[in-house]
């Protein structure tokens, strides 16, 4: 999130110096995992858990997680979220934040390093709910910010990351897997996707993801996912799109 230059100072040729600014702040979106608790972190709860993780455990190494407390119970304190990062920690989980907790939870999480943050899909602006709602006139009164498409023509290598922070992503070339795509609306790829695709980031319900050829490691929208092993068999390779209905992540092969 902040690119750090050198803060000494510099000449421009003609014997002036120049100030070198020390530092940047830009914004940047990051994917996380929610992990949403149902009761307590008990024997049950980490053996869901691991059965979970073992489904694509090199996806979930390491990769940074949100604790969704609305539901949970018997975690409140700061020594509670301290043993729960613990056990995490152990099963290879990077637990960076809360969401959705009371004053309470809050304040022990705090003490224990995380971070609090607000649910995403509360954010999506429909009218009289979430900061949207308390926002309205603000963003009413401001330009909608403009949408553009970012072309990809280059094949995207594993451990890269691409970013349409505008708009639509439409990519060209094949995608490997470890590579991750991400957009703020739909995505589309015109050859072999074996990496992460991750559309409608900012809530958008409505957008798509068009495959070539899908054999695609993660894909989300509005981040509800779904990892390899939950693809059905007529699916794999083929022309697709998928499309949220009644809040569920679908796969339909294209004619």
């Amino acid at each position: 999130m902040t690119l750090f230059q050198d803060a000494g100072v510099s000449t421009n040729g003609k014997g002036a110096a120049a100030t070198v600014v020390p530092l940047q702040v830009r914004g940047r979106f990051f994917t996380a995992m929610v992990v949403q608790m149902a009761g307590s972190a008990d024997d049950d709860f980490y053996a869901a858990l691991e059965s979970k993780l073992a489904q694509a455990p090199h996806f979930f190494t390491n990769a940074p997680f949100v604790l969704d407390l609305e539901r949970a119970s018997g975690i409140r304190l700061g020594g509670d979220f301290v043993n729960l990062v613990r056990e995490l920690r152990r099963r290879k989980i990077t637990l960076v934040g809360v969401q959705n907790g009371t004053i309470e939870q809050n304040r022990g999480a705090l003490s224990a390093g995380l971070l609090t943050l607000q649910g995403g899909r509360d954010q999506s602006g429909e009218a009289g709910t979430g900061t949207a709602a308390a926002t309205g006139t603000a963003q009413e009164q401001s330009e909608p910010p403009a949408v553009r498409t970012l072309l990809v023509k280059e094949p995207v290598r594993s451990g890269q990351q691409i970013f349409a922070e505008d708009g639509d992503l439409i990519v060209l070339a094949p995608v490997s897997s470890g590579a991750e795509l991400i957009a703020r609306g739909n995505i589309h790829i015109y050859g072999r996707m074996s990496g992460r695709a991750l559309a409608g980031v900012n809530g958008d319900s409505e957008a798509r993801i068009f495959c070539q050829a899908l054999d695609a490691e993660l894909i989300a929208i509005a981040g509800l996912y779904k990892i390899s092993d939950d693809f059905a068999p007529d699916v794999r390779k083929q022309r697709v799109q998928e499309f949220l209905k009644d809040e569920e992540l679908c796969i339909e092969r294209l004619k």
